[in-house]
């Protein structure tokens, strides 16, 4: 793993971190340097922004509160939050679809990234929750309510707003109280919209930009959808916490682990639960999520009785360059996993070449939208 982990900034980034379990054994490690300007090495135990994988802490918690019966995966939303989205939208989508992207309601982000310019304004600007919704829901349906997969950071603000709408609590202070403070996950928070990442933290280094470092960052922009701070081995302790049962009751955890076919044309290249993904490897379905904001990128798969488990970040985002090859950071970075997640040397070197570890989440914007600035 030291071998493979350090391949990864020889590839091109300036820094990787990670931690592996299996069963009892914890491996951590990291390779590069931490910032571009005034070097630093890489630290495995260094805060990183976990973008997306914020969405499976939030699915959590609406869960629970299904397991409480206080809302049905199947309640239309318009029931749940009458002045959001109202008429026959609000009467088709319901909780499901938006946990498992299959709501049809546009992906904001795609429509706030369309320039360089952009990227000052989100860095400085806190948004309200009901703008962002707003945005999602003027765009064009993806697809007709329950039809197919289409991600959408949308459906998680609205599933942060029907948080809210039924506690009567902020999201954030629900699954701060569920999950984080039970669970001690010090390193994990919502920040909120303060900037900083406050703790120990690497630079943060969207490549279009070179060695601006983009750590400081109001996250407001993200909320519920891709918001939160955490930690390689605090995201390990969560997902062993969530597949071993201890925050869901066995139902829902059946329902969180039952998905839709990400690419609709080919269903085995894996699926989408409820805020959690699925892929197929040599040695075992693989589930977890990837996250994707400016300049941090998080990974973190398990496998499903969370004895297995890799959770591994870079400090650079947006560095494809729209050639039809593969990146050799994405190699390079997806050969890691794939050693971490198969360790025997024949089921790994296998791996590594047929398994394509995804980025789903598409946030901020997207590769076309980015290729295009």
């Amino acid at each position: 793993m030291r071998t493979a982990l350090a391949a990864v900034p020889e590839a091109g980034v300036p820094g990787a971190l990670a931690a592996v379990r299996d069963g009892r054994h914890d491996w951590r490690g990291s390779a590069g340097q931490a910032h571009l300007t005034s070097p630093r090495p890489m630290q495995p135990q260094l805060r990183h922004r976990i973008g997306s994988i914020t969405k499976t802490f939030v699915a959590t918690t609406v869960l629970q509160l299904v397991d409480e019966g206080r809302l049905g995966l199947d309640d239309p939303i318009r029931e749940l939050l009458p002045e959001i989205v109202s008429g026959e939208r609000g009467a088709e989508v319901t909780v499901r679809m938006l946990l498992n992207h299959t709501s049809g309601i546009g992906n904001y982000t795609n429509a706030m990234l369309d320039s360089y310019a952009a990227i000052n304004q989100m860095q400085v600007t806190t948004y309200a929750p009901v703008e962002l919704v707003a945005m999602g829901l003027a765009m064009p349906p993806t697809n007709a309510p329950g039809a197919e997969f289409s991600y959408s950071n949308t459906n998680y603000i609205l599933a942060g707003l029907l948080i809210e709408s039924i506690t009567g609590n902020p999201a954030a202070a629900e699954v701060q109280q569920r999950i984080l403070r039970p669970l001690k996950l010090r390193g994990t928070s919502f920040p909120g919209t303060d900037p900083t990442i406050h703790g120990p933290h690497s630079g943060a280094y969207f490549a279009p930009l070179g060695v601006r470092d983009l750590s400081e960052f109001n996250m407001s922009w993200g909320w519920t959808a891709g918001e939160m701070i955490g930690t390689t081995a605090d995201l390990n302790t969560f997902f062993r916490a969530l597949l071993g049962g201890d925050l869901l009751s066995p139902s829902a955890l059946s329902e969180m682990l039952t998905g839709v076919p990400m690419l609709p044309d080919l269903p085995e290249a894996g699926s989408y639960g409820l805020g959690i993904l699925s892929l197929p490897t040599p040695c075992g379905e693989f589930w977890g999520h990837d996250g994707v904001v400016f300049g941090h990128l998080m990974f973190s798969m398990h496998s499903r009785d969370g004895a297995r488990q890799v959770s591994s970040g870079i400090n650079i985002s947006h560095y494809r360059t729209g050639l039809p090859d593969a990146h050799p950071i994405d190699v390079a970075w997806q050969s890691f996993h794939m050693t971490a997640m198969c360790p025997t040397s024949e089921t790994s070197s296998r791996a590594a070449g047929s398994v394509q570890l995804p980025s789903v989440t598409r946030m901020p914007g997207n590769d076309a939208a980015v290729a295009a600035l």
